[in-house]
């Protein structure tokens, strides 16, 4: 891999690392909602720009229906899972649990995609990463009274999350340029927010690291991970590209334990090593789930492409 493609390489890992950290921070002095919204709303004042510009919305329009429901239950839903589940669980553990979503599409294509229906070894994987969740869950939940009801919120984002790479695959979205996608999804799902927001506005101007929480997340977590994202892949190529997912968690735990003073033993530790070796075993040894629903859209035609240099 290239210079250049390290660079991106450890860009998007830590973009994507960070966000349950800042997310933390954040809920702490803002209603989750309010969080939630500034997150989306900074990335679609980004996105839609460079959307515009590379002619990316071009054909969506027919598309609407669906990606009204994938902005729903890829961003909307499991977004606000995540920030009122963070009021209750570690950052570290919130990571942790939805490096699990292979995991999840996996058991809901038991019911809905024949195609991701899992048997033999993948089966074997299933279980090995459900043991993990279990571990987790089971010896390593820190946080206060509501502490279950925190890691089922997460649980569910991870479901969200899972429910939108399957629905991805619909061949009336396959075709759509993936750029034009996710500016759309943040567009609606800011839109769908706002009632949210503004019965949650905070009465007063919130304290420095909050806002920088928000900025960050908005810009970094969300916009500028995305479009690094797409040079990594046309820099490096999927296979390569896309490895940084198994990173991210291990960003996210070394910044909560060493910043916010979260937990880290033993059952953190084989917790992790299970998920990430069940959901390796139970999509067949391929792409992390996220990343293969993102990679199965459109490529990118050459007016299109985004490079940061």
């Amino acid at each position: 891999m290239s210079r250049k493609g390290w660079l991106l390489f450890i860009a998007i890992s830590i973009f994507w690392g960070i966000p349950y950290f800042f997310i933390k921070i954040a809920v702490s002095e803002l209603d989750p909602a309010v969080v939630v919204f500034a997150r989306i709303g900074i990335a679609a004042a980004v996105l839609v720009p460079v959307a515009l510009q590379r002619k990316a919305l071009q054909g969506l329009r027919r598309g609407w229906p669906l990606l009204l429901v994938l902005a729903c239950i890829h961003l909307f839903i499991p977004f606000l899972l995540i920030s009122y589940g963070e009021q209750h669980i570690s950052s570290s553990l919130t990571s942790l649990l939805i490096a699990g979503e292979p995991l999840m599409v996996a058991l809901l294509a038991l019911q809905f995609d024949a195609s991701e229906r899992v048997h033999g070894l993948r089966l074997v994987g299933l279980m090995i990463g459900l043991l993990g969740v279990v571990a987790l869950l089971g010896f390593d939940v820190s946080g206060d009274s509501q502490k279950w009801l925190g890691a089922g919120m997460v649980l569910l984002a991870a479901a969200g999350y899972a429910a939108s790479a399957l629905l991805a695959k619909r061949p009336s979205i396959a075709q759509m340029s993936r750029l034009g996608v996710v500016s759309v999804e943040c567009s609606v799902a800011s839109i769908l927010l706002i009632p949210l927001a503004i019965t949650h506005w905070p009465t007063h101007l919130p304290a420095l690291p909050i806002i920088a929480s928000l900025l960050v997340l908005g810009f970094i977590c969300t916009a500028l991970a995305l479009l690094t994202f797409f040079a990594l892949i046309a820099e490096a190529g999927a296979s390569r590209g896309s490895t940084f997912t198994y990173v991210n968690p291990a960003v996210s735990v070394l910044l909560g334990v060493l910043l916010l003073h979260e937990t880290f033993d033993l059952a953190t530790v084989l917790g992790f090593a299970l998920i990430i070796l069940g959901s390796w075993l139970s999509t067949g040894g391929t792409l992390p789930t996220r990343v293969s629903s993102i990679l199965s859209l459109h490529k990118t035609p050459d007016h299109e492409k985004i490079g940061l240099e």
